[in-house]
């Protein structure tokens, strides 16, 4: 496998949006769907594009393909499962559908990292980011394990896998801001983002 080898991108759209009021998907960012601007700038940098979510038939415009749960009721971990097992290529950029200023420059960088690694995910004081990250479809057998062990974490089975920790320092030069990582949850966080989409021409 090498770093030039096409990846897929899987973006999460199955959360119930409970703090925000809405779907977060469909919410107007820039005059479009949030979920279409996040698959725009994730199909800069990924060969297709899959959506994992529970109402399939709604979101089939956004993306190649549409997928469910396979292990439904576990968060996060059965997103990102269900994704890797449609993913078409050995390696999948993971995203949430609620994360308006994805940088292709900074994704494109995730898959670029030199070291080979199972996962590819940027840690940092509040935790990490497992829905900005870059995973090997051998990560399977693990998440596989751990969902059968009744956990919900989407963090469990890594120790089971090589991981490659990415600092913030690593993309400052790319992200200072880690805006790239941000994603919305609540109307404050919807009001923050368009201001600062208001203020800044990338947005």
């Amino acid at each position: 496998m090498t770093a030039n080898e096409p990846v897929s991108g899987v973006i999460l759209a199955g959360g119930a949006s409970r703090r925000m009021g809405h779907d977060k998907a469909f919410l107007k960012f820039a005059g479009r769907p949030m979920i279409a601007v996040v698959a725009e700038r994730l199909r800069a940098v990924a060969a297709e594009i899959i959506i994992v979510a529970g109402a399939t038939a709604r979101y089939r415009s956004f993306g190649d393909r549409c997928v469910s749960d396979i292990y439904p009721g576990v968060g996060t971990l059965g997103g990102i499962h269900a994704g890797l097992r449609a993913a078409a290529h050995p390696r999948t950029l993971v995203v949430a559908c609620d994360m308006p200023f994805l940088n292709p420059t900074v994704l494109r960088w995730f898959v670029h990292v030199p070291r080979p690694a199972d996962l590819v995910v940027l840690k940092h004081a509040a935790g990490v980011e497992p829905l900005h990250a870059l995973y090997r479809k051998n990560c399977l057998p693990a998440i596989e394990r751990i969902i059968r062990n009744g956990e919900r974490c989407a963090f469990a089975f890594y120790d089971q896998i090589d991981v490659c920790f990415v600092s913030p320092a690593d993309i400052a030069h790319l992200d200072p801001e880690l805006c790239s990582f941000r994603n919305l949850n609540t109307p404050e966080d919807w009001q923050w983002a368009l201001s600062y989409a208001a203020t800044h021409e990338h947005a």
